[in-house]
Protein backbone atom coordinates (compact mmCIF):
# COMPACT_ATOMS: atom_id res chain seq x y z
CA UNK A 1 0.00 0.00 0.00
CA UNK A 2 1.32 3.55 -0.71
CA UNK A 3 1.27 6.49 0.90
CA UNK A 4 -0.70 8.24 -0.91
CA UNK A 5 -3.58 5.46 -0.46
CA UNK A 6 -2.84 5.83 3.24
CA UNK A 7 -3.65 8.64 3.27
CA UNK A 8 -6.68 8.92 0.93
CA UNK A 9 -7.97 5.87 1.99
CA UNK A 10 -6.91 5.28 5.61
CA UNK A 11 -4.92 2.85 7.53
CA UNK A 12 -7.42 0.34 6.58
CA UNK A 13 -6.88 1.24 2.96
CA UNK A 14 -7.22 -1.56 0.28
CA UNK A 15 -4.06 -2.51 -1.53
CA UNK A 16 -3.77 -3.21 -5.73
CA UNK A 17 -4.57 -6.94 -5.42
CA UNK A 18 -7.88 -6.13 -2.97
CA UNK A 19 -8.85 -3.90 -5.26
CA UNK A 20 -8.98 -5.97 -8.08
CA UNK A 21 -10.83 -8.96 -6.10
CA UNK A 22 -13.31 -6.19 -5.51
CA UNK A 23 -13.89 -6.11 -9.63
CA UNK A 24 -17.26 -6.70 -10.81
CA UNK A 25 -16.27 -9.56 -12.69
CA UNK A 26 -19.55 -10.70 -13.73
CA UNK A 27 -19.92 -6.96 -15.41
CA UNK A 28 -16.12 -7.55 -16.89
CA UNK A 29 -17.07 -11.08 -18.52
CA UNK A 30 -20.20 -9.82 -20.24
CA UNK A 31 -18.51 -6.77 -21.85
CA UNK A 32 -15.91 -9.39 -23.00
CA UNK A 33 -18.61 -11.53 -24.53
CA UNK A 34 -20.39 -8.86 -26.33
CA UNK A 35 -16.36 -8.10 -27.67
CA UNK A 36 -15.97 -11.25 -28.99
CA UNK A 37 -19.26 -11.48 -30.54
CA UNK A 38 -18.09 -7.90 -32.11
CA UNK A 39 -15.00 -9.39 -33.57
CA UNK A 40 -17.12 -12.27 -35.14
CA UNK A 41 -19.19 -9.82 -36.44
CA UNK A 42 -16.36 -7.67 -38.41
CA UNK A 43 -14.85 -11.15 -39.06
CA UNK A 44 -18.26 -11.79 -41.21
CA UNK A 45 -17.88 -8.00 -42.87
CA UNK A 46 -14.20 -8.86 -44.01
CA UNK A 47 -15.57 -12.37 -45.96
CA UNK A 48 -13.98 -14.56 -43.39
CA UNK A 49 -11.16 -12.46 -42.79
CA UNK A 50 -9.40 -11.44 -39.43
CA UNK A 51 -8.00 -8.39 -42.10
CA UNK A 52 -8.87 -5.39 -42.04
CA UNK A 53 -11.38 -4.97 -39.48
CA UNK A 54 -11.81 -8.00 -36.86
CA UNK A 55 -8.27 -7.73 -35.88
CA UNK A 56 -7.74 -4.24 -35.31
CA UNK A 57 -11.19 -4.55 -33.25
CA UNK A 58 -9.38 -6.98 -31.35
CA UNK A 59 -6.29 -5.28 -30.94
CA UNK A 60 -8.57 -2.08 -29.41
CA UNK A 61 -10.63 -3.78 -27.58
CA UNK A 62 -7.57 -4.98 -25.30
CA UNK A 63 -6.39 -1.37 -25.27
CA UNK A 64 -10.03 -0.54 -24.01
CA UNK A 65 -10.10 -2.70 -21.41
CA UNK A 66 -6.83 -2.02 -19.95
CA UNK A 67 -7.49 1.45 -19.84
CA UNK A 68 -10.97 0.36 -18.01
CA UNK A 69 -9.37 -1.49 -15.30
CA UNK A 70 -6.63 1.69 -14.60
CA UNK A 71 -9.87 4.01 -14.21
CA UNK A 72 -11.49 1.67 -11.97
CA UNK A 73 -8.29 0.50 -9.74
CA UNK A 74 -7.42 4.44 -9.53
CA UNK A 75 -8.55 6.03 -6.66
CA UNK A 76 -11.82 7.46 -7.65
CA UNK A 77 -11.12 10.93 -5.47
CA UNK A 78 -8.33 10.98 -7.98
CA UNK A 79 -11.57 10.78 -10.79
CA UNK A 80 -13.65 13.51 -8.90
CA UNK A 81 -10.85 15.88 -8.96
CA UNK A 82 -9.49 15.83 -12.36
CA UNK A 83 -12.89 16.55 -13.50
CA UNK A 84 -12.70 20.19 -14.42
CA UNK A 85 -9.53 19.94 -16.28
CA UNK A 86 -9.95 16.31 -18.21
CA UNK A 87 -13.34 18.69 -19.44
CA UNK A 88 -11.44 21.58 -20.10
CA UNK A 89 -8.58 19.27 -22.43
CA UNK A 90 -11.71 17.71 -24.14
CA UNK A 91 -13.63 21.01 -24.82
CA UNK A 92 -10.25 22.18 -26.06
CA UNK A 93 -10.11 19.23 -28.43
CA UNK A 94 -13.59 20.17 -30.20
CA UNK A 95 -12.57 23.64 -30.93
CA UNK A 96 -9.62 22.19 -32.64
CA UNK A 97 -11.49 20.21 -34.78
CA UNK A 98 -13.08 23.52 -35.98
CA UNK A 99 -9.54 24.43 -37.42
CA UNK A 100 -7.64 21.38 -37.56
CA UNK A 101 -10.37 18.83 -38.14
CA UNK A 102 -10.74 15.66 -40.74
CA UNK A 103 -13.61 16.30 -43.27
CA UNK A 104 -15.24 12.70 -43.85
CA UNK A 105 -19.06 12.24 -45.32
CA UNK A 106 -19.95 16.14 -45.11
CA UNK A 107 -18.67 16.78 -41.51
CA UNK A 108 -15.53 18.22 -39.84
CA UNK A 109 -15.45 15.67 -36.87
CA UNK A 110 -11.98 14.00 -36.65
CA UNK A 111 -8.41 14.90 -35.62
CA UNK A 112 -5.73 13.36 -36.50
CA UNK A 113 -3.03 12.74 -34.17
CA UNK A 114 -0.62 10.47 -36.50
CA UNK A 115 -1.36 7.44 -34.87
CA UNK A 116 -5.01 7.46 -34.72
CA UNK A 117 -8.03 9.78 -35.55
CA UNK A 118 -9.69 11.08 -32.49
CA UNK A 119 -13.32 12.01 -32.51
CA UNK A 120 -13.43 14.34 -29.86
CA UNK A 121 -17.30 14.59 -29.56
CA UNK A 122 -17.67 11.22 -28.75
CA UNK A 123 -15.10 11.31 -25.91
CA UNK A 124 -17.08 14.26 -24.93
CA UNK A 125 -20.36 12.07 -24.02
CA UNK A 126 -18.26 10.38 -21.29
CA UNK A 127 -16.54 13.22 -20.18
CA UNK A 128 -19.73 15.12 -19.61
CA UNK A 129 -20.77 12.46 -17.46
CA UNK A 130 -17.76 12.57 -15.47
CA UNK A 131 -17.59 16.15 -15.29
CA UNK A 132 -21.56 16.97 -14.19
CA UNK A 133 -21.06 13.93 -11.35
CA UNK A 134 -18.55 16.46 -9.91
CA UNK A 135 -20.50 19.58 -9.99
CA UNK A 136 -23.49 17.84 -8.68
CA UNK A 137 -21.26 16.43 -6.00
CA UNK A 138 -20.55 19.45 -4.67
CA UNK A 139 -24.39 21.01 -4.30
CA UNK A 140 -26.32 20.79 -1.56
CA UNK A 141 -30.22 19.52 -2.62
CA UNK A 142 -31.37 23.24 -1.66
CA UNK A 143 -29.00 24.76 -4.25
CA UNK A 144 -29.80 21.86 -6.67
CA UNK A 145 -33.53 23.10 -6.31
CA UNK A 146 -32.59 26.76 -7.29
CA UNK A 147 -32.42 28.40 -10.90
CA UNK A 148 -29.02 30.52 -11.03
CA UNK A 149 -27.12 27.41 -9.50
CA UNK A 150 -27.94 25.24 -12.50
CA UNK A 151 -26.76 28.14 -15.11
CA UNK A 152 -23.36 27.29 -14.30
CA UNK A 153 -23.57 22.97 -15.13
CA UNK A 154 -26.44 24.13 -18.29
CA UNK A 155 -23.09 26.44 -19.95
CA UNK A 156 -20.88 23.51 -19.01
CA UNK A 157 -23.51 21.61 -21.49
CA UNK A 158 -24.60 24.10 -24.15
CA UNK A 159 -21.32 25.45 -25.29
CA UNK A 160 -19.95 21.52 -26.02
CA UNK A 161 -23.54 20.36 -27.67
CA UNK A 162 -23.34 24.07 -30.02
CA UNK A 163 -20.05 23.29 -31.02
CA UNK A 164 -21.05 19.63 -32.44
CA UNK A 165 -23.83 20.86 -33.85
CA UNK A 166 -21.70 23.08 -36.19
CA UNK A 167 -19.37 20.66 -37.26
CA UNK A 168 -22.36 19.33 -38.26
CA UNK A 169 -23.11 16.26 -35.95
CA UNK A 170 -26.60 16.98 -35.12
CA UNK A 171 -26.79 13.01 -33.59
CA UNK A 172 -23.90 13.50 -31.40
CA UNK A 173 -25.19 16.99 -29.77
CA UNK A 174 -28.38 14.81 -29.38
CA UNK A 175 -27.45 12.08 -27.54
CA UNK A 176 -25.01 14.61 -25.43
CA UNK A 177 -28.25 16.74 -24.62
CA UNK A 178 -29.74 13.40 -23.70
CA UNK A 179 -27.05 12.38 -21.20
CA UNK A 180 -27.03 15.22 -19.37
CA UNK A 181 -31.04 15.62 -19.03
CA UNK A 182 -30.54 12.57 -17.23
CA UNK A 183 -27.63 13.55 -15.11
CA UNK A 184 -29.69 16.96 -14.20
CA UNK A 185 -32.64 14.36 -12.77
CA UNK A 186 -30.53 12.24 -11.35
CA UNK A 187 -29.24 15.18 -9.23
CA UNK A 188 -32.61 15.91 -8.55
CA UNK A 189 -33.77 18.80 -10.39
CA UNK A 190 -37.27 19.30 -10.57
CA UNK A 191 -39.20 18.19 -13.33
CA UNK A 192 -41.06 21.15 -14.02
CA UNK A 193 -37.25 22.63 -15.39
CA UNK A 194 -37.46 20.12 -17.52
CA UNK A 195 -41.03 20.60 -19.02
CA UNK A 196 -39.99 24.56 -19.55
CA UNK A 197 -36.81 23.24 -21.00
CA UNK A 198 -39.01 20.88 -23.40
CA UNK A 199 -41.47 23.97 -24.43
CA UNK A 200 -38.58 26.38 -25.41
CA UNK A 201 -37.32 23.09 -27.20
CA UNK A 202 -40.28 22.12 -29.20
CA UNK A 203 -40.67 26.44 -29.83
CA UNK A 204 -37.13 26.32 -31.52
CA UNK A 205 -37.89 23.19 -34.19
CA UNK A 206 -38.70 25.86 -36.72
CA UNK A 207 -34.90 27.61 -36.33
CA UNK A 208 -32.97 24.43 -36.27
CA UNK A 209 -34.40 22.71 -39.12
CA UNK A 210 -33.06 26.06 -40.96
CA UNK A 211 -30.24 25.41 -39.51
CA UNK A 212 -29.58 21.70 -40.70
CA UNK A 213 -27.53 20.73 -43.73
CA UNK A 214 -29.63 19.47 -46.82
CA UNK A 215 -28.29 16.28 -46.37
CA UNK A 216 -29.55 16.23 -42.61
CA UNK A 217 -33.10 17.35 -43.87
CA UNK A 218 -32.69 14.56 -46.40
CA UNK A 219 -32.28 12.15 -43.71
CA UNK A 220 -35.30 12.98 -41.62
CA UNK A 221 -37.40 13.23 -44.91
CA UNK A 222 -36.51 9.65 -45.39
CA UNK A 223 -37.52 8.65 -42.28
CA UNK A 224 -40.85 9.59 -42.34
CA UNK A 225 -40.83 7.96 -45.88
CA UNK A 226 -38.43 5.43 -46.84
CA UNK A 227 -40.22 4.75 -49.91
CA UNK A 228 -39.69 8.65 -51.42
CA UNK A 229 -35.77 7.29 -53.16
CA UNK A 230 -35.31 4.07 -52.30
CA UNK A 231 -32.19 3.29 -54.83
CA UNK A 232 -31.09 6.86 -53.24
CA UNK A 233 -31.11 8.49 -49.53
CA UNK A 234 -33.55 5.71 -48.45
CA UNK A 235 -31.02 2.87 -50.09
CA UNK A 236 -29.19 2.43 -46.65
CA UNK A 237 -32.43 1.92 -44.44
CA UNK A 238 -34.39 -0.26 -47.07
CA UNK A 239 -31.39 -2.76 -47.00
CA UNK A 240 -31.01 -2.76 -43.37
CA UNK A 241 -34.52 -3.95 -43.12
CA UNK A 242 -34.78 -6.24 -46.04
CA UNK A 243 -31.04 -7.57 -44.11
CA UNK A 244 -33.09 -7.90 -40.79
CA UNK A 245 -36.00 -9.48 -42.24
CA UNK A 246 -34.14 -11.71 -44.32
CA UNK A 247 -32.45 -13.51 -40.71
CA UNK A 248 -35.89 -14.72 -39.99
CA UNK A 249 -35.96 -16.30 -36.12
CA UNK A 250 -32.53 -18.09 -36.65
CA UNK A 251 -30.58 -16.57 -39.18
CA UNK A 252 -28.81 -17.05 -42.15
CA UNK A 253 -25.69 -19.12 -40.42
CA UNK A 254 -22.51 -17.46 -39.47
CA UNK A 255 -20.37 -16.09 -42.98
CA UNK A 256 -23.83 -16.92 -44.94
CA UNK A 257 -25.57 -13.61 -44.92
CA UNK A 258 -26.40 -12.86 -48.27
CA UNK A 259 -27.45 -8.98 -48.26
CA UNK A 260 -23.83 -8.66 -46.41
CA UNK A 261 -21.90 -10.96 -48.45
CA UNK A 262 -23.32 -9.52 -51.86
CA UNK A 263 -22.41 -6.11 -50.85
CA UNK A 264 -26.33 -5.10 -50.62
CA UNK A 265 -25.77 -3.77 -47.13
CA UNK A 266 -23.65 -0.70 -46.80
CA UNK A 267 -21.87 0.01 -43.79
CA UNK A 268 -21.66 -3.24 -42.58
CA UNK A 269 -18.40 -2.89 -40.50
CA UNK A 270 -19.67 0.36 -39.05
CA UNK A 271 -23.32 1.84 -38.56
CA UNK A 272 -25.07 -1.05 -39.41
CA UNK A 273 -22.83 -3.97 -38.24
CA UNK A 274 -25.92 -5.03 -36.16
CA UNK A 275 -28.07 -5.31 -38.96
CA UNK A 276 -25.17 -7.56 -40.56
CA UNK A 277 -25.20 -9.67 -37.26
CA UNK A 278 -28.95 -10.08 -36.82
CA UNK A 279 -28.96 -11.27 -40.90
CA UNK A 280 -26.74 -14.00 -39.49
CA UNK A 281 -27.97 -15.11 -36.14
CA UNK A 282 -31.69 -13.64 -36.70
CA UNK A 283 -33.84 -12.41 -34.86
CA UNK A 284 -32.73 -14.82 -31.66
CA UNK A 285 -29.27 -13.62 -31.85
CA UNK A 286 -30.37 -10.02 -31.96
CA UNK A 287 -32.41 -10.38 -28.58
CA UNK A 288 -29.41 -12.05 -27.28
CA UNK A 289 -27.15 -9.22 -27.81
CA UNK A 290 -29.84 -6.63 -26.50
CA UNK A 291 -30.12 -8.72 -23.53
CA UNK A 292 -26.12 -8.50 -22.88
CA UNK A 293 -26.42 -4.29 -23.40
CA UNK A 294 -29.47 -4.34 -20.96
CA UNK A 295 -27.58 -7.00 -18.57
CA UNK A 296 -24.37 -3.93 -18.82
CA UNK A 297 -27.38 -0.89 -18.02
CA UNK A 298 -28.38 -3.16 -15.01
CA UNK A 299 -25.26 -3.43 -13.61
CA UNK A 300 -24.63 0.31 -13.97
CA UNK A 301 -27.99 0.84 -12.01
CA UNK A 302 -27.17 -1.61 -9.41
CA UNK A 303 -23.71 0.02 -9.07
CA UNK A 304 -25.57 3.38 -8.36
CA UNK A 305 -27.72 2.79 -6.15
CA UNK A 306 -25.58 0.42 -3.65
CA UNK A 307 -22.71 3.62 -4.10
CA UNK A 308 -21.59 5.58 -0.92
CA UNK A 309 -21.24 8.84 -2.40
CA UNK A 310 -23.32 11.49 -4.68
CA UNK A 311 -20.17 11.39 -7.09
CA UNK A 312 -19.90 7.68 -7.28
CA UNK A 313 -23.56 7.31 -7.85
CA UNK A 314 -23.68 9.44 -10.52
CA UNK A 315 -21.11 8.11 -12.38
CA UNK A 316 -22.21 4.96 -12.23
CA UNK A 317 -26.07 5.69 -13.69
CA UNK A 318 -24.76 8.02 -16.13
CA UNK A 319 -22.47 6.13 -17.42
CA UNK A 320 -25.07 3.16 -17.90
CA UNK A 321 -26.97 6.43 -19.70
CA UNK A 322 -24.43 6.67 -22.12
CA UNK A 323 -24.65 2.94 -23.04
CA UNK A 324 -27.93 2.53 -23.45
CA UNK A 325 -28.43 5.36 -25.61
CA UNK A 326 -25.59 3.95 -27.78
CA UNK A 327 -27.85 1.08 -27.90
CA UNK A 328 -30.67 2.65 -28.27
CA UNK A 329 -30.28 4.63 -31.21
CA UNK A 330 -27.65 2.56 -33.31
CA UNK A 331 -30.73 -0.61 -33.52
CA UNK A 332 -33.47 2.32 -33.60
CA UNK A 333 -31.48 4.04 -36.63
CA UNK A 334 -30.62 0.01 -38.35
CA UNK A 335 -34.19 -0.22 -37.57
CA UNK A 336 -36.05 2.75 -39.06
CA UNK A 337 -37.40 3.48 -35.76
CA UNK A 338 -35.11 6.66 -36.06
CA UNK A 339 -33.72 8.94 -38.31
CA UNK A 340 -30.49 7.32 -39.38
CA UNK A 341 -27.69 9.49 -37.46
CA UNK A 342 -24.51 7.70 -38.12
CA UNK A 343 -24.00 5.84 -34.72
CA UNK A 344 -22.01 2.86 -34.10
CA UNK A 345 -22.84 0.08 -32.02
CA UNK A 346 -20.01 0.20 -29.04
CA UNK A 347 -17.86 -3.55 -29.30
CA UNK A 348 -20.02 -4.27 -32.94
CA UNK A 349 -18.77 -1.43 -34.77
CA UNK A 350 -15.65 -1.11 -36.09
CA UNK A 351 -14.76 2.53 -34.88
CA UNK A 352 -11.88 3.42 -32.37
CA UNK A 353 -12.79 6.57 -30.22
CA UNK A 354 -16.69 4.71 -29.76
CA UNK A 355 -15.00 1.40 -28.06
CA UNK A 356 -12.72 4.02 -26.17
CA UNK A 357 -15.71 5.86 -24.95
CA UNK A 358 -17.62 3.00 -24.33
CA UNK A 359 -14.70 1.37 -22.36
CA UNK A 360 -14.24 4.48 -20.44
CA UNK A 361 -17.93 3.93 -19.44
CA UNK A 362 -17.48 0.70 -17.98
CA UNK A 363 -14.47 1.78 -15.99
CA UNK A 364 -16.70 4.24 -14.39
CA UNK A 365 -19.28 1.69 -13.70
CA UNK A 366 -16.44 -0.49 -12.07
CA UNK A 367 -14.58 2.33 -10.20
CA UNK A 368 -17.62 3.21 -8.36
CA UNK A 369 -18.45 -0.56 -7.32
CA UNK A 370 -14.71 -0.69 -6.46
CA UNK A 371 -14.96 2.46 -3.99
CA UNK A 372 -18.76 2.08 -3.22
CA UNK A 373 -17.55 2.17 0.55
CA UNK A 374 -15.71 5.44 0.27
CA UNK A 375 -16.82 8.59 1.51
CA UNK A 376 -15.83 11.72 -0.59
CA UNK A 377 -16.20 14.98 1.28
CA UNK A 378 -18.73 17.36 -0.87
CA UNK A 379 -16.25 20.34 -1.58
CA UNK A 380 -12.89 18.65 -2.74
CA UNK A 381 -12.95 15.00 -2.95
CA UNK A 382 -10.97 14.71 0.52
CA UNK A 383 -11.95 11.74 2.71
CA UNK A 384 -14.66 12.41 5.84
Amino acid sequence: MSRLEAEQFGPEAPGPLQKLATLNWGLVAIVVLIAAIGCATLYSAGQGSWDPWAMQQALRFTVGLALAFGIALVDIRLLLNSAYPVYAVTLLLVVAVEFFGEIGKGAQRWIDLGVVQLQPSELMKVVMVMVLARHFHGMTRERIGRVVPLLLPLALVLVPVFLIFRQPDFGTAALILCGAGTMFFLAGVRLWKFLLVLVVMVGSVPLVWLTLEDYQKERIETFLDPGRDPLGSGYHITQSKIALGSGGLFGKGFLQGSQSRLNFLPEKQTDFAFTLYAEEFGLMGALFLLVLFALVVAFACIIGMRAGSQFARLLALGAGMTVFLYVFVNVGMVTGLIPVVGAPLPLISYGGTAMITFMIAIGFMVSAHVHRDVPIGRQTGEGL
